[in-house]
Parts: C-alpha cells; structure tokens; sequence
C-alpha cells in the first residue's frame, strides 16, 4: 500500500486504515538529494489524521547524537557538548521512512502515541 506520498507503507491496509493517519511528512524527504543520512541525522516527523489532529516529533539517530557532540565540542555549542536537548525527542536506530512509520505504527498500537509526539495546536503551531 502506498501513502498519500506515493511511500511504499511497511503495515498491512487494515492496521493502516484502523490508526486513521492521512499523513506522515518527513521533513528530510524534501532535503536536496545526498543531504539525508538515515543512519546519522535528524528530521522533523509530522503526523496528520483524519479527523484534523497533527502530532510532531524530531527523530534523532543514536549514531547522530555522537557527531551532534562532536561538533558542539569543537563550536563550543551546549557547553562545549557536555549536554545536548531537543524537544519531543525521539532516538532510533536509523531515520529512515520505513523504520519511522513502523515506530509509529508501533507507538500507537502500544497505545504510547500522544505520550511521545507533541499535539500541534493553535497555540503551539510549530
């Protein structure tokens, strides 16, 4: 099954059709082509539904969080890497589109979703 992206979906029609996405933007996937590392970045994950809820999280990989350190050693950045934070963080092995959805497809059957992702409202329009 493919997303409204033309993405090949990784679950089944009816686990997909069940969660009530419409939507899942990946914001590396509109990058120029050769920017996007799936085993060492980061990206933006904007998950749309049905009924007009949208969720956002920032992917990181674990592989990531090292080069962030290591670039922020050498800036001075986050107290010359002694810390690093994000908000609605997320870590994962790999940032790719397929480990994305099955993490998410994953969350919302463990009923852990709306723990994780941040609600986008009109307050806090990201």
């Amino acid at each position: 099954m493919e997303n409204l992206q033309g993405h090949q979906m990784q679950n089944n029609v009816d686990f997909v059709d069940m969660t009530g996405i419409k939507d899942i933007w990946i914001e590396a996937e509109n990058w120029d082509e050769g920017q996007w590392t799936p085993i060492d970045d980061n990206t933006d994950v904007i998950v749309s539904f049905e009924d007009g809820r949208k969720y956002v999280a920032t992917f990181f990989t674990y592989k990531n969080i090292q080069t962030l350190i290591d670039k922020n050693k050498k800036t001075g950045e986050c107290m010359n890497g002694r810390y690093f934070w994000a908000s609605d963080m997320i870590l994962i092995d790999e940032c790719s589109r397929s480990r994305i959805e099955k993490l998410i497809f994953h969350l919302i059957e463990k009923e852990e979703f709306e723990m994780i992702f941040k609600e986008i409202t009109a307050e806090n329009n990201v």
